[in-house]
């Protein structure tokens, strides 16, 4: 093994092998897909029904400081920072000449001349360097990956939990606040990826391991569980969030994803402008739609979608809802299909019955004040 196949480990390595928790590879780091006592199904209900904590610091983090730094950040991602102010984050996108997805990403707006950005694991390399070959004179762009934990509290005890450490829960969804716990900076953001009100902290490498602890602790009450990735991706599929590498990819645009509400069309540029309004404009690409199972099956990604026979798309990602007992999807589908119609799709050579449908799958309570 040479050291680039050597994966990389999150400051609370230590603590998910004392748990046993099943461990994989995603982006290039060991993370947890489940722990024992339950896996999956039994922390996916977790954050639905209580709350649940998961250590997702394999995603990037970086910096853009100095001045202009804003600037530059908004005429190169696809949203329009001017939409927020400081104190808020944004869902922002990252794409190539073709108007396809190189990142997606969170970016905090700090002030003008600081804004942080968390993208995903194995695309946080890259991203830094777009942006770093970009940036003006006396704007740096620094990756900070190892630097920092994110750990993400989740589900609608999340307050209770953070109150009891406390730490600032009052702000609104996509807001962020920047508090002290114990001695370390802790940026407390209004954010997540499972759908359930939520929190995710962002906190220096060297608090990992004391705040992860304090977390179990004051989730106990709740019953509260350590939860792993395979839960954050039946919760986000229940939500029909794109995961990059399946909804979202170099191939597959902002338009296509119908992320076009991530896209600030007026801004004067950004990465993959022209493509992207070219296509906005011609209206025939694929476009990004859930799929309801309601035969036997669990669709997985690359499967078929057909109708009276004829291929019409291809599941990008499929799993089982723990909340609905029924397999879910979402597939790039012609623009033919419209939702509401019944579909096939084809699972390992049986066709599964499905229904298209606008996700979420499920009710949840993620904006609410």
């Amino acid at each position: 093994m040479t050291d680039s196949d050597v994966l990389r480990t999150s400051p609370i390595h230590e603590r998910h092998v004392a748990l046993a928790a099943k461990m994989a590879d995603f982006g290039g780091w060991e993370m947890p897909i489940e722990y024992p006592g339950g896996g999956v199904v039994a922390e996916h209900t977790a954050v639905r029904e209580r709350v649940g904590l998961f250590d997702v610091s394999h995603l990037g983090k970086a910096r853009v400081a100095g001045p202009g730094a804003a600037e530059l950040v908004n005429a190169t991602l696809t949203n329009d920072l001017g939409r927020i102010s400081a104190g808020k984050a944004q869902y922002t996108l990252c794409c190539n000449d073709s108007g396809g997805v190189v990142d997606d990403l969170i970016a905090y707006l700090r002030s003008e001349d600081d804004v942080f950005l968390i993208p995903n694991a194995a695309n946080t390399a890259t991203v830094v360097r777009m942006l770093q070959e970009a940036a003006p004179e006396g704007v740096e762009v620094t990756d900070l990956h190892e630097d920092y934990v994110v750990l993400a509290v989740q589900g609608p005890r999340s307050d209770e939990v953070l109150t009891a450490m406390g730490l600032p829960v009052d702000h609104e969804y996509m807001s962020f606040d920047e508090a002290q716990w114990e001695g370390h900076d802790i940026t407390v953001c209004r954010t997540g990826y499972t759908g359930e009100r939520g929190y995710e902290l962002v906190a220096p490498a060297a608090a990992g391991t004391r705040l992860w602890d304090a977390i179990v602790e004051a989730m106990a009450p709740y019953d509260g569980l350590p939860c792993g990735l395979g839960a954050r991706d039946t919760l986000r599929t229940e939500m029909g969030y794109p995961l990059h590498g399946n909804d979202l990819s170099p191939e597959i645009t902002p338009v296509m994803a119908r992320s076009a509400w991530a896209v600030g069309w007026d801004k004067k540029t950004f990465w993959g402008k022209d493509a992207l309004v070219a296509q906005r404009v011609a209206k025939s690409s694929r476009l990004l739609r859930g799929l309801l199972v309601t035969g036997r099956g669990i669709p997985r990604s690359h499967c078929a979608v057909k109708v009276d026979g004829a291929a019409v798309g291809e599941v990008t990602s499929g799993t089982f809802s723990p909340t609905l007992k029924q397999g879910i999807a979402l597939a790039l589908l012609d623009r033919s299909v419209a939702d509401g119609d019944e579909v096939v799709i084809d699972v390992r050579g049986r066709e599964v019955a499905a229904t298209v449908t606008k996700p979420p799958f499920v009710e949840v309570q993620v904006r609410e004040a």
